[in-house]
């Protein structure tokens, strides 16, 4: 049986030591639980361990556990978003991680406009070029950033990455950096609809990798949950 708790007083210790690599402590650094395939009841055991924001991949799996978690947390959508889905994610999610086209930012700031509402969003940046994942080019980033000052119900949070899996965590500090680099280029653009806060990047393999590379959010799943049946 797996010690969520346990789990996460672990999970907690390395990110406050890799933290104080830079200068940072454990409250700089937001864990967000990846709940997808996670029942709710362990769910609760993490928010009762500390956890205060959950990350789903998909939003018809988010609807279900929605009305079953009272408790006042954060929901972020962390997957590929659908066009189609974008109603439901406005009204349930308060950070959604994984915008990577025009056509998605048109229909989230519709969305939020129906229903007047902000949506807060985070771009995902495909920063090691692999085919089989989404996000914009990092050299294309700024721009794409740039192109959204028409948007109006779309507040720009942050960058959003995932590095190539590796058994050597190692492996990804180069892309971390170069995501960095990005991230501080970023955070130098002024508009109305820009406010840069989070760099999200670093998940169970290799957060440690990405917070000294200056993440301050990671996505954190099977270290919490353990090995999960997909």
């Amino acid at each position: 049986m797996v010690d969520v708790i346990k789990n996460l007083q672990v999970i907690k210790k390395r990110v406050a030591e890799s933290a104080m690599k830079t200068n940072r402590k454990l409250d700089d650094i937001k864990i967000i639980a990846v709940t997808k395939n996670v029942e709710v009841e362990r769910i609760l055991e993490a928010i009762q361990g500390g956890i205060d924001a959950i990350g789903e991949n998909r939003v018809q799996e988010a609807l279900i556990k929605y009305p079953l978690i009272e408790k006042e947390i954060e929901w972020h959508m962390i997957g590929y978003l659908q066009r189609n889905k974008a109603k439901k994610a406005v009204e349930h999610f308060d950070l959604i991680q994984s915008l990577d086209r025009i056509s998605l930012a048109q229909e989230l700031d519709k969305r939020g406009k129906q229903q007047n509402k902000i949506v807060n969003v985070l771009v995902q940046v495909n920063v090691s070029g692999e085919e089989s994942k989404s996000g914009i080019s990092p050299e294309e980033t700024v721009e794409f950033i740039k192109s959204l000052s028409d948007y109006e119900n779309i507040l720009i949070k942050g960058l959003m990455t995932i590095a190539p899996y590796t058994d050597d965590p190692e492996e990804t500090r180069p892309y971390f950096a170069r995501m960095k680099g990005l991230f501080d280029e970023v955070h130098k653009l002024k508009g109305r609809n820009i406010d840069i806060e989070y760099l999200s990047m670093g998940m169970t393999n290799d957060f440690e990798v990405a917070i000294e590379e200056g993440s301050n959010m990671i996505r954190i799943g099977t270290g919490i949950f353990g090995e999960r049946n997909y």
